[in-house]
């Protein structure tokens, strides 16, 4: 009975905060990327400045011992949703502005910030919120409301953008009002985690002792996880593969937006901000999701070192069907719906292999912090190459950038044939 009730009152809070989790992230990942793209931020400057916006998750478990120590983590969650509502409510202030770049770019790197934040502290919620069965019970919907999120944020969002500036003729009023919504959407979860979420901690910390006492704790507990994350057999195979295996990926995500709607004279295939939201943000996210499903079943059944290096081949292959796009006649909607649901399902079906890599790697006693390091070295790989990319593009041009992808390929090929050698 206990376990029923308990399940649900979990229906009230669990799907709503990991959509919350989700939305901001996408937001601050894609959304930023295509809005500057159609208000004419060039490629350089916008691959450079979006892909600095991954810092706060890059660094993230340097303050999660904060909010441990610091109030509870209902309290943490609820702020950082009110929060990021303002901060995306500024975005939409900042775009009709002369200093509009300037201005909504710190607007995202708050709410990039913010998010991250509200990751640690829903991450912790989750397992204070419910108990172990319950935990089991709602992990695939937790993670299918985080997906949803993505795939709200890429295609329908996308696509009333691109509705409104087809409207207004305009389209800085027309993101203007898309981030307007987007705040509106966001106090309403905000509003609804405040009521719903229950209280289940009774204490400001975890542990016990005046709060220098608790502070020493943590750093002393963190530091010792540090130490022996570096102290790990294969480390330097391990780092290797955590930097440099999306390579590739992390360069060509930054540029197929931007060659998605560039008109046909600048290189891209000329797409309206309502097209790429129906092929990129409904269509691509469904071959992700379907290439993340398929990957952990075939995991599953064969083990990760047989599907190791099939992951690696699917994930670099997909460069190619960007190649074709680039250079070939055929442009059609489908044709670009096709491939660009290839590249996306290669990539979700890869991916697997990466992140079960590296949850395999963080085994042992400071599993939960060694899984964050692995994965903040994740997040080093795909910044500095997404930070490159736009310049990259400039100097090249889409269709040899896309060559130069493929290029990069090898790269992530070796690290995964030297990593399934020492599985």
């Amino acid at each position: 009975m206990e376990f029923k009730t308990e399940r649900r009152r979990g229906w009230l809070w669990v799907p709503s905060l990991y959509f919350a989790e989700g939305l901001p992230y996408v937001v601050v990942m894609t959304l930023a990327g295509i809005m500057y793209t159609r208000l004419g931020v060039g490629n350089t400057e916008m691959a450079f400045f979006t892909s600095w916006l991954m810092l706060p998750w890059l660094i993230k478990p340097l303050w999660s011992p904060i909010v441990d120590i610091i109030s509870t983590k209902r309290r943490w969650v609820i702020v950082m949703q009110w929060a990021v509502a303002l901060a995306l409510g500024s975005v939409a202030l900042a775009l009709p502005g002369e200093y509009y770049f300037r201005i909504s770019m710190a607007s995202f790197f708050a709410i990039a910030f913010l998010s991250a934040t509200h990751d640690i502290a829903a991450d912790g919620f989750y397992m204070l919120g419910l108990d172990e069965r319950g935990q089991s019970f709602f992990v695939g919907i937790r993670t299918t409301f985080y997906r949803a999120a993505m795939l709200f944020c890429q295609g329908p969002v996308v696509m009333a953008a691109g509705y409104m500036e087809e409207m207004t003729g305009s389209v800085s009023r027309a993101w203007m009002w898309t981030f307007y919504g987007l705040s509106a959407l966001f106090l309403l979860l905000a509003l609804c985690n405040s009521l719903t979420m229950p209280r289940p901690e009774t204490r400001l910390s975890t542990v016990s002792g005046s709060k220098r006492e608790r502070i020493g704790a943590v750093v002393r507990e963190f530091g010792r996880s540090f130490a022996s994350f570096f102290r790990k057999p294969q480390i330097l195979t391990a780092l290797a593969f955590m930097v440099l295996y999306k390579l590739p990926e992390a360069q060509i995500i930054k540029m197929i937006n931007p060659f998605l709607l560039h008109s046909v004279s600048d290189g891209g295939l000329g797409l309206t901000t309502r097209e790429v939201g129906v092929v990129y943000g409904t269509v691509g996210v469904i071959g992700l999701l379907l290439g993340g499903i398929a990957g952990g079943f075939v995991v599953a059944r064969g083990g990760l070192r047989r599907w190791l290096m099939p992951m690696a081949w699917s994930m670099s292959l997909t460069c190619l069907s960007f190649v074709y796009l680039a250079f070939g006649a055929d442009h059609s909607l489908l044709t670009i719906g096709s491939c660009v649901f290839v590249e996306q399902f290669g990539y979700g079906f890869g991916g697997t292999a990466y992140i079960l890599y590296l949850m395999a790697f963080s085994s042992g006693p400071f599993k939960t912090s060694h899984y964050a390091i692995a994965t903040g070295f994740m997040t080093l790989g795909t910044m500095f190459p997404g930070m490159a990319a736009g310049w990259i593009q400039e100097q090249l041009g889409y269709g040899l950038f896309f060559v130069w992808t493929m290029v990069c390929c090898v790269v992530t090929i070796a690290v995964a044939w030297r990593v399934r050698r020492s599985l």
